[in-house]
């Protein structure tokens, strides 16, 4: 050993048998991550297989590629559905969608002590933008770029299953401020729009509320009185209104044909396809930020002064277009209402591979009073 190293020999015998059991560790050490890492590579690539020869596919074990693109607000905007424009009960500008009820009397006051005179107006507008997505940390608006602290919470998956069992479904949803109207001066005079700037306001991979069910029981406890047949069943009737129309409101525990509205998270049992149910995974966020307050009511004769708190979402305040993978701009269903069928011609499709991250523009009921 000396006539290779002559350093050892002014070592003493302790000192060289620690060195010596040092670096007996350190290669065992390699020599067994190395071993756990070709036998981890082997059970994902065996369970993959498996996966394959059976007919069905695991989504969890592979994640895929973060995708998406920018929204262009010009040609990936259905402005057709900023329509119908009302003052007061009168159609002003009509559209070929159907509107929530709007004030019947179109003189309002606002204000005190001395209230001032206005108009009531109704009309739809293009407020937030929202990604639906498996993949945590993945922005499908902002470019399909995974902006990641560093963690992943929350892996999620999609996935039908297999001999006609259900998967279910996980998805994260970011939720972005995008008052549109108001950054292109489009109905400048107006006063009510909404006028802020670009923002990421919120995403579920940090919300505890959104990843478990029993949590997520503190914010919607009312859960345990619609977890029973009898009230599913109604859920039919809402899907069939809106279909046709507009959802119904007093049936507050359905998403119409997406599914059941609670538990107020992106766990989704009843996965039928991803439009279905990514759909249904934004209806739940969205009423979800309705109970804690964040998103308030816009709609209506209360709404015409100012929005206000409103802890059971009414469904009739929302459209949501399709933007990402394909923008649906076109047609009578490419902003339906929230529980509308997702088998109708332009309410969105997916690609795979390329196009299972979803992005969708949120359009909101204002009424609102004119001064």
């Amino acid at each position: 050993m000396t006539r290779f190293f002559p350093w050892w020999a002014a070592v003493s015998r302790s000192a060289r048998a620690f060195q010596l059991a040092v670096v007996i560790s350190l290669v065992g050490l390699f020599l067994l991550v190395g071993a756990g890492r070709v036998s981890a590579q082997s059970v994902t690539t065996t369970q993959a297989v498996t996966n394959t020869a059976g007919g069905t596919a695991n989504s969890s074990s592979t994640p895929g590629k973060c995708t998406g693109r920018f929204v262009n607000p010009v040609t990936d905007v259905c402005w057709s559905c900023l329509f119908p424009l009302s003052v007061g009960g009168m159609k002003i500008f009509p559209g070929d969608r159907p509107d929530t009820e709007n004030p019947s009397f179109p003189v309002c006051a606002c204000g005190s002590p001395i209230p001032r005179i206005g108009i009531a107006a109704g009309f739809w507008e293009p407020v937030r933008l929202a990604d639906v997505t498996t993949k945590p940390w993945c922005f499908t608006s902002l470019g399909g770029k995974k902006i990641s602290p560093g963690f992943n919470i929350g892996r999620g998956r999609a996935s039908p299953g297999g001999d006609g069992n259900n998967g279910g479904a996980k998805w994260h949803v970011h939720w972005y401020v995008y008052p549109l109207l108001y950054w292109m001066e489009i109905l400048t005079d107006m006063g009510c729009m909404e006028q802020s700037s670009f923002d990421i306001a919120y995403v579920t991979e940090i919300d505890p509320l959104w990843q478990d069910d029993t949590l997520t029981a503190l914010i919607n406890p009312e859960v345990a009185i619609f977890a029973n047949p009898i009230a599913q069943v109604a859920c039919a009737a809402d899907c069939a209104a809106a279909t046709t129309k507009l959802p119904l409101d007093p049936l507050f525990w359905c998403a119409g044909c997406l599914g059941p509205m609670y538990p107020m998270n992106g766990n989704i049992a009843a996965h039928v396809g991803e439009i279905q149910s990514s759909r249904l995974a934004l209806s739940r966020f969205a009423y979800k930020l309705h109970r804690q307050a964040i998103a308030w009511g816009t709609m209506g004769s209360k709404g015409l002064c100012g929005k206000y708190v409103m802890p059971i979402m009414r469904k009739q305040q929302y459209r949501f277009q399709a933007t990402i993978p394909s923008p649906m701009v076109k047609g009578r269903w490419a902003c339906p209402p929230i529980g509308a069928s997702d088998m109708k011609p332009g309410s969105g499709n997916a690609i795979p591979g390329i196009g299972e991250d979803f992005g969708y523009l949120v359009w909101r009921k204002r009424n609102c009073c004119v001064l």
